[in-house]
């Protein structure tokens, strides 16, 4: 059969838009459903992404916090191209030099601005108010952060890195750790350095962050005679003043 132009051609059905679980009760006992709803009241939207901050944000103490957040990125980003092109590349090429360089002053960078964030904190006890695993990551990211160097530095592939790996096994040894923590195998050091201990940072790092949105920051503390208010600020408070 051919279709002319006076032929009727039925119109095409609108695709039906997924509604919300809650319209459909049958659909609420799906784990789907189930896994979203706990994951958007344990994180909500309005916390993970808020507009505005308390006005006691506005202190440089965040701003070291941020400092040590964009380093970690240039370190990562100069790290991935070091383990892509090679020992030799860093070492003979002016190009992996540079990057090698940008590397280590990142990473310079990355600690000088944490200790400083971590301390900060520490004076203003930043674990008020439910906010001990905010302050616990931290700290544990900062721990883990000194082994990451430890083991690049022990990745360098040059006289330093054979002085520092020949002074430090004998106390590694002593501990016992060195049946498990050979510092004077490049290979193992450099898995470390560039797999395993990265990783840990990455995931602590991400979990510090998420605890920083939904607990809040913490606020000063509250003058001689007033209770603390060291409770997360909710959003929409009328301390919220700065935007994010």
């Amino acid at each position: 059969m051919t279709v002319t132009d006076e032929t009727p051609v039925e119109p095409m059905r609108p695709v039906p838009t997924p509604t919300a679980s809650a319209d459909r009760p049958e659909d609420a006992a799906q784990w789907t459903a189930k896994l979203r709803h706990t994951a958007v009241e344990a994180l909500p939207p309005q916390q993970l992404m808020p507009d505005r901050q308390p006005a006691y944000v506005a202190s440089w103490i965040y701003v070291f916090g941020v400092v040590t957040i964009a380093a970690l990125v240039v370190v990562i980003a100069t790290g991935l191209v070091l383990a892509i092109m090679g020992p030799n590349w860093w070492h003979s090429s002016t190009t992996g030099l540079f990057v090698n360089s940008l590397h280590l002053w990142s990473v310079e960078v990355f600690f000088f601005a944490m200790i400083i964030h971590l301390w900060g904190k520490f004076f203003m006890a930043a674990w008020r108010g439910r906010r001990r695993t905010t302050w616990i990551t931290g700290v544990i990211s900062f721990l883990v952060s000194v082994g990451a160097a430890f083991t690049g530095y022990l990745s360098q592939q040059n006289f330093d890195s054979q002085w520092i790996s020949t002074q430090a096994k004998d106390g590694i040894n002593s501990t016992g750790a060195g049946a498990i923590f050979n510092v004077t195998n490049f290979g193992q050091m450099l898995m470390w350095h560039i797999t395993l201990l990265p990783l840990c940072v990455l995931a602590l790092v991400g979990v510090h962050v998420l605890m920083v949105r939904l607990r809040g920051v913490v606020p000063p503390f509250a003058p001689e005679g007033r209770a603390d208010d060291a409770e997360p600020v909710g959003i929409g408070n009328e301390q919220t003043g700065v935007e994010a």
